[in-house]
């Protein structure tokens, strides 16, 4: 007979239920997050367990991998799409983990991607990259508006954080210069860190024939093609390049009824990484791509700028797909035909 477990995971535990084909609850247990006690919890039904569920929380990472390291069919649960159970009155983690499994024996069970353990980390690495880049903004930001008001003289974000040389006006607090300087110390630290992992990304997607197919769109250079190649991952899980585009946030999400909007969906289901990066390759596109400014215009004059925006990202995402799939080079003909 087959079994089917679903797992609640929180940040500092997890309720394990086992249930049989009949809904038979065989194992409700809350353990500690540690891999060892769920291993042990689960051995005795090992044979039997055609699947675990587990819901795409923030920490799913430990608890997935280990499981499927132990030979366990791992499912992690899109937590947009699973249906919530109703007429309960009180629910609690034991009902939430029998659900899962509940949903998983009758195949309704909606199912979110498990990246790969061996390219997760490089992923994750660009994205800690965004962040420090982030950071070293926020830095620049402060010192250059710190000066401004005390000098009224505006010196450039790309001198202050090093990219090209420049004079900088004195200030004479004292005080106040310490403040600079502190900022000024955090960009350098924040810069190193940052070189240190483009270095080692580059080093890994240089050979990759999807990245250099991807370096042949106008618009895309090395950064927004690392984002694009590490956070689309296999293609082959989108059914079509509708799906991708959709996954890239850059499908419209409205519902519409006698051509009226009625409401909006949830425009965040999506990857917000992917939809930051063929946003930033839209702008860089009207610039270097005569077809791709006269589509922006058409769309701008239309509707408004930020909506033609993402118009363009969409068309940007929808060829990139193709790009990345049969490695083939852009073709600007086929986008704007």
């Amino acid at each position: 007979m087959k079994l089917y477990c679903g797992i609640d995971l929180h940040s500092n535990n997890h309720y394990v239920v086992i249930i049989d084909e009949q809904d038979k609850r065989l194992l409700e247990v809350r353990l500690s997050n540690e891999l060892s006690a769920t291993l042990k919890a689960l051995e005795p039904y090992k044979s039997r367990i055609c699947g675990v569920a587990v819901e795409s929380t923030f920490n799913w990472y430990w608890l997935v991998d280990g499981l499927q390291e132990a030979g366990y069919p791992m499912m992690l649960v899109n937590t947009y799409k699973a249906q919530q159970y109703s007429g309960l009155k009180r629910t609690d983690d034991r009902h939430d983990a029998f659900w899962l499994a509940h949903q998983m024996r009758l195949g309704i069970l909606p199912l979110g991607y498990i990246y790969p353990k061996e390219g997760r980390g490089l992923r994750d690495l660009l994205r800690e990259r965004r962040r420090l880049v982030r950071q070293r903004t926020t830095h620049a930001l402060s010192v250059q508006s710190t000066v401004w008001r005390h000098t009224a003289v505006k010196v450039p974000g790309q001198v202050i954080i090093g990219r090209r040389s420049g004079e900088w006006p004195e200030v004479s607090d004292s005080y106040v210069e310490m403040g600079i300087n502190a900022h000024r110390q955090a960009i350098i630290a924040l810069t190193k860190q940052i070189k240190s992992i483009e270095r080692t990304v580059v080093k890994q997607l240089e050979p990759m024939p999807s990245y250099k197919m991807l370096l042949t769109v106008p618009g895309i250079g090395p950064i927004i093609a690392w984002t694009i190649v590490l956070e689309s991952g296999d293609l082959s899980r989108f059914a079509g390049v509708g799906n991708y585009a959709s996954y890239c946030r850059c499908v419209d999400a409205t519902r519409t009824s006698n051509d009226k909007k009625k409401s909006e969906n949830n425009a965040k289901n999506g990857n917000r990484y992917l939809s930051w990066a063929y946003f930033e390759a839209a702008h860089f596109a009207i610039q270097f791509m005569p077809a791709a400014k006269r589509f922006y215009e058409k769309k701008k004059a239309q509707r408004n700028p930020i909506l033609a925006m993402k118009a363009l990202s969409h068309k940007l995402a929808r060829a990139s797909y193709f790009v990345m799939r049969d490695l083939a080079p852009f073709d600007e003909t086929r986008l704007f035909s």
